[in-house]
């Protein structure tokens, strides 16, 4: 198996090799194209406003300037063709070779935080556009290089965000620690938001929206939990920065539940959607009500809901039997009172 690194995060990818630590051939070209970066981005933590940087080396924007652009903002219409550069800094006391491409952003379905399409995956937006001048670099110890990149924007470009990154991908697979299985393969990215001119159409939906209560056995014993699970999607062409407010109320219209969540994305780009998981420690034991979750962003605002019943088992089970008893009392006179009248 092979890890690759971003910053603090990491993604699997299938592979193997040798018990005494040299990669099989076969596994390099695995790695080079089922590269997924993960880029310095976790759910509900807003955008760092400096280079992504691993400690080894960094990409980012070239400025000529120190503490320049940490991103490539960038804005152009459909059919243009854009000029830039990319630097890529090494930190390390040996040189470093390094693939480099672009490619498109999306949110984890797991948290929605940004990462970007593998390296062998079909690239629809900026993936697809951006090209750095060379694909292949060695950058010797202590150095920078700066590397120009050509965005051509199509004619048939949708208008909205088009965000991505430009990596770059270390070639050499290390050893994972304590591992002879794992090699771990890093690569870092500088994001690229880039908006194609026209109109821009925000579109936000919670989807989804379901509640599982753990019922207590007896009502008053133990502590009752909720889970609440929904999808929140971008269904506009602009990136998102959605708040969320979680509320709910039980039997006679009594607020149990009023919250911002904390679990949300920093970033919702286009189209994308991302099941989240909120718990309600200390929900209602023995209830009936409605739970909301109201999202706003961009002067868009959207609700989704469902109802809840909050019953412990001993109390279903009492209920349960009483029906059972009225329904066995009801057929038995049914059926004397046929008997009598025959």
């Amino acid at each position: 198996m092979f890890v690759t690194q971003s910053g603090s995060h990491h993604v699997a990818q299938s592979g193997s090799k040798h018990a005494t630590r040299t990669f099989r051939p076969y596994a390099a070209l695995v790695a080079a194209f089922s590269l997924v970066a993960a880029l310095l981005l976790t759910a509900g933590a807003p955008a760092p406003a400096y280079a992504a940087d691993n400690g080894r080396w960094s990409v980012y924007p070239s400025s000529g300037q120190p503490g320049g652009r940490p991103y490539f903002f960038l804005m152009a219409d459909p059919g243009t063709t854009l000029k830039d550069k990319v630097t890529v800094t090494n930190k390390a006391d040996e040189p470093l070779t390094f693939k480099l491409y672009a490619s498109d952003a999306y949110n984890t379905p797991r948290d929605g935080g940004f990462a970007v399409r593998a390296l062998g995956e079909k690239q629809r937006g900026i993936g697809a556009w951006a090209k750095p001048a060379k694909s292949r670099v060695t950058v010797p110890p202590k150095k920078s290089l700066d590397i120009p990149l050509t965005i051509k924007v199509p004619e048939s470009a949708e208008p909205g965000d088009h965000p991505g990154a430009l990596v770059a991908l270390d070639e050499q697979i290390d050893p994972a620690e304590g591992s002879v299985e794992v090699g771990v393969q890093r690569a870092v990215g500088a994001r690229i938001y880039l908006r194609v001119g026209g109109p821009t159409v925000p579109g936000l939906s919670v989807e989804n929206v379901k509640m599982k209560h753990d019922k207590p056995l007896v009502p008053g014993f133990g502590k009752s939990t909720a889970t609440i699970t929904y999808t929140l999607h971008n269904r506009g062409n602009v990136t998102l920065n959605p708040k969320v407010e979680l509320t709910a109320k039980g039997l006679f219209g009594r607020k149990l539940l009023d919250r911002d969540l904390t679990k949300v994305p920093a970033e919702l780009l286009p189209l994308q959607k991302v099941e989240l998981t909120e718990r309600w420690s200390g929900a209602p034991q023995l209830d009936w009500g409605d739970v909301e979750l109201t999202a706003t962003s961009k002067d868009v605002k959207t609700t989704g809901s469902t109802s809840f019943l909050a019953l412990p088992w001993l109390v279903a089970g009492a209920i349960l039997a009483i029906l059972l008893g009225g329904v066995s009392i009801w057929v038995a006179k049914r059926r004397k009172a046929r008997a009598t009248a025959a």
